[in-house]
């Protein structure tokens, strides 16, 4: 990646501040922080291993209305917490040109979680889900070009649903997070 976010640092919430500022799914938000557990103790040591690298940055694009902002940055967040990685929060509505570097699949997905160095480049990024969860955006995208067909909306909602079977109902998805977070910080 080569894009450079230098002009946001320092310039968010920190991740305290952006809960006590939900209005929506801040009961839900906590309660899948809470639920975080660390199923492999690898996982754990590798981040805890992190902790002397004072180079590395986390910038988060988030908004408390996003179901998969709602479930997925409590892991994030924890696993960025263990690791001693300063991290930053900015709401995506108050930072459209920011978001807007970095759209998936051309629309404003979130979260996007980047991590960067001390001066700002992005080194690396993740989100808006778990890849297995994305790949059925993926194919509902690939597959429904048109917005202004009429069964976009239906598709849709069976594409999100489909999100929602993949995710499941317990905490098993978090630990994919815990993975694929850990494989990108291991190119750093």
């Amino acid at each position: 990646m080569s894009q450079n976010v230098s002009t946001k640092l320092d310039r968010g919430l920190t991740p305290q501040q952006f809960i006590d500022a939900m209005t929506k799914n801040q009961e839900t938000f906590l309660n899948w922080r809470d639920q975080f557990e660390w199923k492999d103790s690898g996982d754990r040591a590798f981040f805890q291993t992190l902790r002397s690298r004072d180079d590395l940055r986390c910038l988060i694009i988030a908004a408390d209305w996003c179901g998969d902002v709602v479930r997925n940055v409590p892991v994030v967040l924890n696993v960025l917490k263990e690791a001693g990685i300063r991290t930053e929060m900015y709401i995506m509505e108050e930072h459209l040109e920011f978001i807007d570097q970095f759209l998936t699949m051309g629309g404003r997905s979130i979260p996007v979680v980047l991590l960067t160095n001390a001066a700002g480049d992005v080194l690396a990024q993740w989100g808006p889900r778990p890849r297995h969860v994305q790949a059925a955006m993926i194919q509902f995208k690939q597959q429904n070009t048109d917005r202004s067909a009429p069964d976009y909306g239906d598709n849709l909602k069976e594409a999100r649903a489909e999100m929602a079977r993949q995710y499941g109902e317990g905490t098993d998805y978090q630990s994919v997070i815990v993975k694929e977070l850990r494989e990108v910080l291991t190119a750093l």
